[in-house]
């Protein structure tokens, strides 16, 4: 257990720790399935892609942090499914943790927490987005008593 570990709500300030570890959820997902492979200018996508997350009302950002140190960032927002009941749901789309912080509850706590600012912005339901043949995804979210809903499949053109 990491008692010293604080989860908040991101800043403009910690976007230099949580680029990096952003970059490294899409490597790791790209070892997964090779339609996942990452664009060349994966930093400056994943730069605007967060200042854009912080700007926006129905998303959150949160980052663990030791000390200084930023060791895991979420990053969720609240979708309107308009054919369906509930309506209201919040997704996770960004979820990592440093190797090394894994396993020791950090996860737990911090999807706790992004599931209450989720509730906040008004979801009704939760849901995790992740590569399909992440079983360690998988097996973390079945604990929590997340369960499959959708499957998406691809096929190349």
């Amino acid at each position: 257990m990491y008692p010293t570990i604080v989860i908040r709500q991101a800043s403009r300030e910690d976007l230099k720790s949580i680029v990096p570890l952003l970059v490294r959820l899409k490597r790791l997902n790209a070892e997964f399935d090779p339609l996942l492979e990452v664009v060349p200018d994966l930093e400056s996508v994943a730069l605007k892609y967060l200042e854009d997350a912080l700007d926006n009302p129905q998303a959150i950002v949160l980052v663990a942090v030791e000390g200084e140190k930023v060791v895991a960032v979420l990053k969720a927002s609240v979708e309107d499914r308009l054919f369906y009941k509930p309506r209201h749901v919040g997704v996770i789309k960004e979820f990592y943790i440093l190797p090394e912080y894994r396993r020791k509850g950090i996860g737990k706590r911090l999807i706790v927490e992004g599931m209450n600012q989720l509730r906040k912005r008004g979801a009704e339901v939760i849901m995790a987005s992740f590569p399909a043949h992440n079983e360690i995804a998988i097996n973390f979210y079945r604990k929590l008593g997340f369960r499959p809903v959708e499957y998406l499949f691809a096929k190349e053109t």
